[in-house]
């Protein structure tokens, strides 16, 4: 009886640990090196942009950043307005982290041209993996 017992804690465990690394690997959400990730788990983005604005690009990768592989926000904004604009973006994730910065970052070389595009790269500090909300704000500031 008592090796039947061992025998059964033994295989349930292995079952236990089996389970385990399958359902880990299904739901890690990081990626390979050289892969472009989604943004956002599912897609789940919610955005609100100025009418001034359209996003032309929001992607993001994983690089190297403050001595750890962490993720990237690409913001591309196109000014559809008739006059040059400052844009403020914010990026909020679902765990509560959030980044965000001015396009132009300076105005020492003028404001973003009607027509024109700018972009900034926003780095996520401790980020090693996508999160599973995205929220994206765009609003022009004044001049």
């Amino acid at each position: 009886m008592n090796h039947n017992k061992r025998l059964f804690i033994y295989l349930l465990g292995l079952l236990l640990a089996a389970g385990f690394l399958f359902t880990s690997c299904a739901k890690s959400t990081s990626m390979a090196p050289g892969k472009t990730p989604k943004c956002a788990v599912g897609k789940n983005l919610t955005q609100e942009i100025a009418a001034e604005a359209e996003v032309t690009e929001f992607s993001c990768f994983f690089k190297k950043w403050d001595g750890s592989e962490t993720l990237h926000y690409k913001v591309t904004i196109k000014n559809t307005a008739d006059t040059p604009q400052r844009f403020k973006v914010n990026i909020f994730l679902d765990n509560g982290k959030a980044v965000g910065g001015l396009i132009p970052r300076k105005t020492k070389k003028g404001l973003v041209k009607p027509g024109a595009t700018g972009s900034f790269v926003y780095p996520v500090n401790d980020m090693p993996d996508i999160p599973g909300e995205v929220t994206l704000f765009v609003k022009t500031i004044a001049q």
